[in-house]
């Protein structure tokens, strides 16, 4: 158990949504015949309680990093004045986290309540006075610390996702108010474009069954080292001689080795019962394109731009509440369509909804969901398409905000004069 709180704390901190110093490290507690924690803090006292109280083996600790931290507390402040809730309308939080609950004090029995009814409870003291600085996260797991971890990381890129959607549509409504303009300016130096070289792939052809995994793996993992994945959400495959390897549901895409699935394209074995969610999907794509590799990732600007809809076709469309699933309309950043779906083999499922989008296009994005990239042999083309059409909605994300507030173009300059 003190490996595992002590992988997981490094996992946060290299995912930068936390500090190896100052407030901002992890804090996280695993119980097994004792309990353990990666590190001495006073905050132990009260996360100790929550151990008494529920069955769990593990509980995640964190006070966000910048930009998160700055996000998630403007995001808690404004759900403490309405219900208490912070209701971000991504794919992750739909499916996995319903919403965020909100408490005002750090006090174990306020926790408690609410992680017996959800995976995570976000802490705002409403005054600056309080000795407890925040705002922090605080998710449990059953299992294993990496429940909790997985948490955390959802609630971060959630919390990004939801600030910048909404602003957006505050501009385009004329709602934005003063305290979201500074918050705004403020995160700017934080917000960078993807600029690293791209990395080097096994190229294909594969001449064996080992050289296919291994494959898989590096594009798994350098898919979340340049942060265009949560480590335990997207997928990947490569169909090779009638099969299609692919990886397991709720794996994590940097640590592969062992969750990748061989599945007979003739249906002949049950080893697809353990794939990603999003297998049919993948199967359908492979039978419409004839590619051979896919990614799937979940760039934040990606999922920011496929929820940007005209507010007034937003006000008329009678699928407003169902626009994950059933918006209607044609949509593009560039060439790379943006259609609807969700997971399953439903009327509405990836598998009907994706696989056309992708006959045009070896990109297709997924309202609220994320990014799907293709290659006919080689993970590298998928990998460069990932990253073009993330930066391309990067780019597009700001034209919008220049547009509707010019005076920001200069401040964005200032901090990214390469961009």
């Amino acid at each position: 158990m003190e490996n595992l709180v002590n992988t997981y704390a490094a996992k946060l901190v290299k995912a930068k949504l936390g500090s190896d110093a100052g407030p901002c490290m992890p804090l996280i507690g695993g119980l097994d015949d004792k309990l353990v924690w990666n590190r001495k803090a006073d905050e132990t006292k009260v996360l100790e309680n929550i151990f008494k109280e529920l069955n769990i083996n593990s509980l995640v600790f964190l006070r966000p990093a910048k930009p998160y931290g700055s996000l998630l507390g403007f995001l808690a402040k404004n759900a403490l004045n309405s219900n208490g809730l912070i209701q971000p309308k991504d794919c992750e939080t739909r499916t996995f986290l319903h919403d965020l609950p909100v408490i005002k004090d750090f006090c174990a029995d306020q926790i408690i309540r609410v992680l017996k009814k959800r995976k995570t409870a976000i802490i705002a003291p409403q005054s600056p006075n309080d000795d407890f600085k925040g705002p922090a996260i605080v998710a449990h797991g059953t299992v294993s610390p990496e429940q909790g971890f997985v948490t955390v990381s959802s609630v971060c890129f959630a919390s990004f996702v939801k600030f910048y959607t909404d602003y957006l549509e505050a501009l385009q409504t004329g709602k934005a108010t003063n305290d979201a303009h500074d918050l705004f300016d403020a995160v700017l130096p934080y917000i960078k474009q993807e600029q690293q070289p791209l990395p080097d792939f096994i190229r294909a052809p594969f001449p064996d069954e080992e050289t296919v995994y291994s494959a898989i793996i590096e594009a798994g993992k350098k898919t979340v080292e340049y942060g265009l994945v949560d480590s335990y959400f997207g997928n990947v495959s490569y169909c090779c001689h009638k099969t299609l390897y692919i990886s397991q549901t709720g794996s994590s895409l940097d640590t592969l080795s062992g969750c990748i699935d061989p599945v007979p394209l003739d249906g002949s074995t049950s080893a697809g019962l353990t794939a990603s969610s999003e297998l049919s999907a993948h199967l359908e794509i492979i039978f419409r394109t004839k590619c051979r590799a896919i990614l799937h990732g979940h760039p934040r600007f990606c999922v920011i731009l496929s929820m940007d809809c005209d507010p007034a076709e937003k006000a008329a469309c009678c699928f407003s509440n169902q626009c994950h699933i059933k918006c209607p309309k044609k949509r593009y950043v560039g060439t790379t369509p943006i259609v609807p779906g969700e997971v399953g083999t439903g009327p509405t499922g990836l598998c009907n909804t994706l696989p056309p989008a992708l006959e045009q296009s070896n990109s297709a994005i997924v309202y609220g969901h994320g990014l799907f990239t293709t290659g006919k042999e080689n993970f590298s083309d998928a990998f460069a398409t990932l990253m073009e059409v993330e930066n391309r909605c990067y780019k597009l994300y700001f034209e919008k905000i220049f547009q509707l507030r010019p005076e920001c173009k200069a401040r964005f300059k200032n901090h990214h004069p390469k961009q």
